[in-house]
């Protein structure tokens, strides 16, 4: 994933769980606010220690990473992002998580083809 596409400020990440909306599964949660001033959107990971070693923390955060970025031209633009990996996850292989994360996105209304 591209570096201008990640969302690391502390700053964001606060406004985006104070004034964003939330959708989840038994996976993930993912975190949304709209940004008007950009094009692009912008993504979070946060992954807790209650999932696992730090190993196994930045493994689920480059799994995320990897699979919004083979679907970023599947979601909206001007959006911040953030997904909470949960202890779920941890034991699903590549193609259930991207079921997953897919499911949670449409959920939350944020992929183009899910829009009305």
């Amino acid at each position: 994933m591209r570096k201008k596409l990640r969302l690391r400020n502390r700053a964001d990440f606060g406004r985006v769980y104070r004034h964003g909306k939330s959708f989840a599964n038994h996976q993930f949660v993912v975190y949304w606010f709209r940004r008007r001033e950009v094009e692009q959107f912008r993504v979070g990971i946060s992954a807790s220690k209650k999932i696992g070693n730090a190993v196994v923390r930045n493994r689920m955060r480059r799994i995320v990473k990897e699979i919004v970025r083979h679907h970023e031209h599947e979601l909206v633009e001007q959006i911040d992002l953030i997904f909470i990996v949960r202890k779920g996850a941890v034991a699903m292989s590549y193609q259930e998580l991207e079921k997953s994360v897919l499911h949670v996105l449409r959920k939350a209304s944020l992929l183009k083809s899910s829009r009305r």
